[in-house]
């Protein structure tokens, strides 16, 4: 391609200091973390806006964000790249693990399962996912999770399998 048919395009974007979101992580259960995000009182993680990706709902066992697909979510094949797909669903699926898990307890994804059933594009507009907590034991949890379209179509599911433990806590400053 030269330099005549070439169409270059940026993107910039913001975030806040995650550590923010961490401290509070320990002083409060997922719940009420997740509630304190969406209210805008601790920030959500940096990835999250580099994505696009937004918290719509979560509650005790359950998660939902939505993703507006952009060219900038492409892959060579003209469509929303796997991976951005496989992010959102390793989001909600463990984010509904977290939302069941009292304060100073962590997780972390061990394992996930994607199946992709059908492309994502810009103009598929707007997409949820929704994940849901289906086992918790004392230091596995399983969860579920779907990408919907707005025709009500799946794009994909997914399972994962995370690991829970307790937080350390911070050091005091020396």
């Amino acid at each position: 391609m030269d330099e005549e048919t070439k169409s270059e395009r940026s993107r910039t974007f913001t975030w806040d200091d995650p550590e923010e979101a961490l401290l509070a992580g320990r002083k409060v259960s997922g719940s009420e973390l997740f509630e304190k995000m969406r209210l805008g009182e601790v920030p959500q993680p940096p990835y999250a806006r580099m994505l696009g990706m937004e918290l719509f709902d979560a509650g005790d066992g359950h998660f939902s964000m939505t993703l507006l697909p952009q060219e900038f979510h492409y892959n060579p094949m003209g469509c929303v790249h796997g991976g951005i797909l496989s992010t959102l669903l390793d989001s909600v699926m463990s984010a509904a693990v977290h939302t069941a898990l009292p304060a100073g307890t962590g997780y972390l994804t061990v394992s996930i399962n994607i199946t992709f059933l059908k492309p994502v594009y810009e103009h598929t507009g707007e997409v949820m996912a929704e994940g849901k907590l289906v086992s918790m034991k004392r230091q596995i949890a399983t969860a579920e999770g779907r990408i919907v379209d707005m025709k009500g179509d799946v794009c994909a599911t997914g399972t994962a399998i995370c690991m829970v433990f307790d937080r350390p806590q911070p050091k005091p400053p020396a």
